[in-house]
Formats: structure tokens, C-alpha cells, sequence
């Protein structure tokens, strides 16, 4: 037999006499009085099977089976059940499995939490039981990445990536916490692998593309912005749409997010020459925009890159992403912020995170463009920097008074005068 009972915060306690004729008790804290009972009808259906001996019911025993980590090992505590065997949970078996299962993800996705298990193979083995891991234990990996040379950005990634498994492991009950969740995940923009590439360079490797589904390749990427290769494969003729001077973007990467499925893009002058010529050599009926390479997506990186050198130049990190990078640079300082990234499909803090950079032309424009402090519209012209006057019999009067020199100190209301501008000194 077992009972319930219930103190003066709400939480129910179930006592049983157990096989050694002690009696035993099992909290289950505030629960609903229906499934308080519950527990003690299988509470005494287990109890009852430890004395005599006898198998628990195919029910009592999925019970079991469903019961989570924190009450599994109270059962288990009292003499219950067995507790569950913690190497069942192997690190390799879990995220493999994990990663088999989500057939939602993108195939580049999987590929780099592939790369992150790898990482937690190689330093903890694959037999390594998840239950079993530390918090100093995930601080260790860190340390072991930053031994590697990996990049602060690399190593948020695959700390995000770890935290991501084990919490997919905690939810699913087989353990109960998370020792990667104090690792720092954030992203942060890479400065070292940013290239801006210039119009001049990438004619170049336009001019080494094989083909004219290679050079409008890479003319979407860098005049169009397009993510490579996802946004380039899912792009269609019917998207083109020539009498508006625009084409709709699909978006794999964000199609998940409500109101991010697709974006609409400019026909951009420097881009449409290349679609131009991609249409005029598209066979009868052809429906994508790419069609050539469709099954070669894995190996449009390596097959960039060896254009790239083609063109005479050295291959720059992220060599795709840059492109993209580059084309939003550039929009930003012709069109507002809000404007470009719906064009490239990001957000802002994105922007300023990943993609913006700061080009020798912005140097050279803030040599040859000085600044002008205040505005004919609204701004303070009495702190506009002005040239120098020099002065001459002719104006001396007049630039007397311009700096503030004046014959009559105070004004009719007794006040003191103020000059009517600032002339700024000869050093500004």
C-alpha cells in the first residue's frame, strides 16, 4: 500500500512500507492531486513487484520508461527501479543521431555541426559519456581550440554549436545539465578575413569565368548581393521581372521566418548586362536561372577559387561572402541603411557586425571632402569653419568688426555686442 500526503505549501509526498519494512518516502512537490495519484498507483505496483519478485505490467513498465531524470532517480533512490545507466548516453551515438534526425536543417548546417562533433570527438572520445562532462571539462575544450589557432569567431561557433547538443540532450531527459552553457557564443565579426573587392578586381575575374553562367555567378554575388550558392540555385526566369527593373530573391536560409521567404532586388545596372546575356543563351522552356551547376554546388568555392587565381589575383578569405560584403559597402554610401538591407537580406546589427568595411576611397574622400560643421538648413552658421580673409585698407574696418572688434563695446540697451560670426583663427 501507499498514500499521499500534502503539507501547508501545497507539496504531496507518497510513503510506501518497502521490502526491508522500512517506510519510504518520494516528493513530487506541487503536483496535481490526478497525477499524485497516478504515482501512487504505480508507486505500489512497483513496490509490490520488488517484494514478490514478479515482473512489473507492460504498463507500469512504459510508465517507467517515460519517467524524466529528476524522478527516475528518485524511484530509483528508495530501491524502485534500477538507475539508468549513465554510458548509454555516449557523446558520438547522441549528436550523430541528433544530427540523422533533423532533416529540416540545411545541408550546410549539418555539415558544420558535423565539424563541431569532430572537434568534441577528437578531445573527449567518442565513447564519452555526456553525463559524465563538467563545466571545466567544456572550459578545457575551449582552451584546447585556442591551442589549435582557431579564430575567437570559429570558437564562438562551435561553442554555440556544443551548447546546442547538450540542450537538445536536456530536453530529451537524459541528462540534466548543460556544462557548455557558461561558453561564450555570441558572434562577432571577423576583421582579418574582410576584403573589399573593388569593381576593377572582380572585372577581372569576370573576364576569367568560363562560361555565362559563371560570370553571371559571380556578377550575383557581387553586384547583386545574393548569398552564394543557396540564393543563386533557387533563383528562376518567372523572378526576373524585366518591365519593373527588379527581381524576387528566395531565400533558403531565412525562409523559416515569417515575412523572410524572399526579398525584391533592383535590376542593378552593373547586374543586368549579365542576366541579359544569360537569357539570350538559355535553352527553350529552361526554368532556373542557373542551370549548369545546379549539382555542383559543393564545389563552386574551389572552382571560384581557381578563377580567382585565373584572374591573377590571390584568393581573399570567405571568397563568396566578401563578394556580398563588398556590394553592401558600397550601397550603404548611396542609399540608407534600412533600404540596403532589405535589398541584401540582413539587419542592421548584422551589418555593422559582418558585412560593412571601411575602404581606401573613404580615406581618400575624407582627404579631398573636409567636413562642414553646421548646415544651411537649420544648423548653427555662426560655428561654420570659414577661410581666412586677408587683410587689406580696403576691408580692415569690416574684418574689425567681424572679430569682434568694436569701437562701442556695449550696444543702446547697455548689453555688451556680440560679433555677427566666427572667423576661425589661421591654424583651423
Amino acid at each position: 500500500m501507499a498514500s499521499i500526503s500534502t503539507d501547508s505549501n501545497g507539496n504531496r509526498t507518497i510513503q510506501f512500507v518497502a521490502k526491508d519494512r522500512k517506510r519510504k518516502s518520494v516528493r513530487l512537490g506541487k503536483m496535481p492531486m490526478k497525477d499524485a495519484k497516478e504515482f501512487k498507483t504505480k508507486i505500489a505496483a512497483l513496490n509490490t513487484a520488488t517484494i514478490t519478485g514478479f515482473s512489473i505490467d507492460g504498463e507500469t513498465a512504459r510508465w517507467v520508461g517515460d519517467l524524466g531524470e529528476v524522478f527516475h532517480e528518485k524511484l530509483a533512490s528508495v530501491g524502485l527501479i534500477q538507475p539508468r545507466e549513465f554510458h548509454a548516453c555516449a557523446l558520438a551515438e547522441f549528436v550523430n543521431h541528433y544530427i540523422a534526425s533533423r532533416t529540416d536543417a540545411k545541408a550546410n548546417t549539418a555539415k558544420i555541426w558535423r565539424q563541431t562533433i569532430t572537434l568534441l570527438i577528437e578531445f573527449f572520445g567518442a565513447d564519452r559519456s555526456m553525463q559524465s562532462l563538467t563545466k571545466a571539462d567544456a572550459k578545457d575544450w575551449r582552451l584546447f581550440l585556442v591551442q589549435r589557432g582557431m579564430a575567437e569567431a570559429s570558437i564562438r561557433k562551435h561553442s554555440g554549436f556544443a551548447k546546442h547538443f547538450f540542450k537538445q540532450a536536456i530536453d530529451r531527459e537524459l541528462i540534466v545539465k548543460n556544462p557548455f552553457a557558461d561558453l561564450i557564443s555570441a558572434s562577432i565579426g571577423n576583421t582579418e578575413r574582410q576584403r573589399f573587392i573593388s569593381h576593377a578586381d572582380i572585372q577581372k575575374v569576370i573576364d576569367a569565368c568560363p562560361c555565362y553562367e559563371w560570370r553571371l555567378i559571380v556578377a550575383l554575388s557581387r553586384f547583386g548581393g545574393l548569398r552564394c550558392p543557396s540564393e543563386h540555385l533557387a533563383l528562376r526566369w518567372e523572378d526576373i521581372h524585366w518591365d519593373q527593373q527588379r527581381f524576387t530573391v528566395r531565400s533558403p536560409k531565412t525562409e523559416r521566418v515569417a515575412g523572410h521567404e524572399s526579398r525584391i532586388v533592383p535590376l542593378f545596372p552593373e547586374l543586368l548586362p549579365y542576366l541579359e546575356d544569360a537569357r539570350d543563351c538559355a535553352a527553350p522552356g529552361q526554368v532556373h536561372v542557373i542551370n549548369r551547376y545546379r549539382d555542383l554546388d559543393g564545389n563552386l568555392r574551389s572552382v571560384m577559387t581557381k578563377i580567382v587565381k585565373r584572374a591573377g589575383l590571390i584568393p581573399w578569405p570567405r571568397i563568396f561572402h566578401n563578394l556580398r560584403a563588398s556590394r553592401q559597402t558600397e550601397l550603404e554610401a548611396r542609399f540608407p541603411t534600412h533600404v540596403v538591407c532589405s535589398w541584401i537580406g540582413n539587419s542592421e546589427a548584422v551589418a555593422r557586425k559582418h558585412y560593412l568595411q571601411v575602404r581606401d576611397e573613404d580615406f581618400a574622400k575624407a582627404l579631398h571632402n573636409p567636413v562642414q560643421l553646421g548646415s544651411a538648413d537649420g544648423g548653427n552658421e555662426s560655428y561654420r569653419v570659414q577661410p581666412a580673409q586677408q587683410e587689406t585698407p580696403e576691408n580692415a574696418e569690416k574684418l574689425g568688426k567681424s572679430r569682434g572688434v568694436n569701437k562701442s563695446p556695449t550696444g543702446a540697451d547697455g548689453n555688451r555686442t556680440h560679433p555677427a560670426t566666427f572667423q576661425s583663427p589661421h591654424w583651423v
